[in-house]
């Protein structure tokens, strides 16, 4: 029996009266997004901030096992205190500034990644800093054993399971509440980052992780053997081949977000919607389309595109509806809505991209019904009231699932007051 869905976050200001909202509706939060996090983004250069938040009683860490966050149940994260993981990471990793651990680099030394993810500040024990920036700062850690550190880490692991908790494996964990599934994912979405750009893409060398793990950098100088040499000293570091991100103002690397366009395809008389599956998806399984946003390109006209070479149909009118962070790796999914043209720019057609098995227009009922009774992960069965060879659809916690349901079941085609 699959676990019950966890709610959606509430979005920002749901009562405020205004232009906007009275004119397109409240906002809408799709999952993964709402995280109760202060991000404080331009604290990330001050080493002592970041010096003060990884030691402060109040602090949390979100840990990381090979991608596979900690949890305590399916729905809710476990935390680990700063004295049950200094061991990994020394006590204070941020004591030193940027110009210092440039200086002091040495690639031979393997450094657990650190990200620093904001403060709660609902939280009336954080730290205060500047008795500006108030919250309890949450940190993730990746504690995959690794190098001369694997035995450490192994028995950090064995501690945390001795208490019951356990590594929520597979790629996607979408039963954690909306506030902790944020967290989660922004956690996962950076440490993936740092540890798929380990190299400088300039010169191929070894990367430094700085700003809280928020940005990598290519040292000019390595205490680590380069080849050919024997030894070095803190005194003479050597120098490393040159790098074009050394010079002017970029000698940074930081984290990528790939945008993709998500869109939900209503008929030009407004009474049907188009939906397509994959052959590698359950039968009766169907879904809104989907694509990459490509460069140079608008999301209007990426939409339009993606459309037309997946199922044939030709669009008009472009509406984006809302936005979902997917860590998955580092995707944004822009959620649209869409009309398409009279007459042959609605006849689908697959022959362009073989992405598709099916796509079909869905008249509003049916869809309406499989919002209500079909819905299901890909690798869940849908619910007890499911009748077998009925539409299935993907769950809330997925912004299709969102776009659907705005389409059908709320007055955003005819201009009512909550359009979206």
């Amino acid at each position: 029996m699959p676990l019950p869905r966890p709610d959606l976050p509430e979005s920002h200001y749901p009562n405020e009266d205004s232009m906007l909202s009275r004119k397109f509706g409240r906002e809408i939060a799709n999952y993964f997004s709402g995280s109760p996090l202060n991000r404080v983004s331009f604290l990330r250069v001050d080493h002592t901030f970041l010096s003060t938040a990884f030691t402060h009683p109040s602090t949390s860490f979100l840990i990381f096992n090979k991608l596979n966050p900690l949890t305590k149940n399916p729905s809710e994260l476990a935390y680990a205190s700063y004295d049950e993981i200094k061991t990994l990471t020394g006590e204070d990793p941020y004591k030193k500034a940027e110009e210092e651990l440039i200086k002091e680099y040495n690639s031979s030394t393997y450094i657990p990644q650190l990200v620093f993810l904001g403060l709660d500040s609902r939280r009336s024990d954080g730290l205060v800093y500047r008795e500006v920036y108030k919250g309890a700062p949450i940190f993730a850690l990746d504690v995959t054993p690794k190098n001369h550190l694997k035995e450490d880490a192994e028995n950090l692991i064995l501690q945390f399971e001795a208490k019951g908790f356990k590594f929520a494996e597979g790629r996607l964990n979408l039963n954690l509440k909306a506030g902790q599934a944020a967290m989660y994912a922004e956690g996962r979405h950076m440490l993936d980052w740092n540890s798929r750009n380990p190299f400088c893409a300039g010169c191929g060398q070894p990367t430094l992780s700085l700003h809280g793990g928020w940005k990598r950098t290519c040292p000019p100088t390595d205490l680590a053997p380069l080849p050919g040499m024997v030894s070095t000293t803190p005194e003479t570091p050597n120098q490393r081949p040159s790098c074009p991100t050394r010079t002017g103002i970029t000698n940074l690397s930081f984290p990528r977000t790939d945008p993709t366009v998500i869109m939900a395809v209503v008929s030009s008389d407004g009474k049907k919607i188009l939906l397509g599956r994959q052959k590698r998806w359950p039968p009766h399984w169907y879904s809104t389309l989907a694509g990459f946003l490509e460069p140079a390109e608008s999301v209007e006209e990426a939409v339009r595109r993606e459309v037309w070479e997946e199922s044939g149909i030709s669009l008009g009118r472009v509406v984006i509806h809302s936005t979902q962070p997917w860590p998955f790796p580092a995707n944004l999914m822009i959620g649209a809505i869409a009309q398409a043209i009279p007459g042959d720019g609605e006849r689908i057609s697959l022959g362009h991209d073989a992405e598709l098995e099916d796509a079909r227009w869905f008249p509003f009922e049916e869809v309406r019904e499989a919002l209500r009774i079909g819905t299901s992960g890909l690798s869940d069965p849908p619910g007890p009231d499911y009748k077998e060879g009925g539409l299935r659809v993907p769950p809330k916690t997925a912004i299709a699932y969102q776009l659907m349901h705005t389409v059908v079941n709320t007055p955003f085609l005819n201009g009512g007051d909550a359009k979206m």
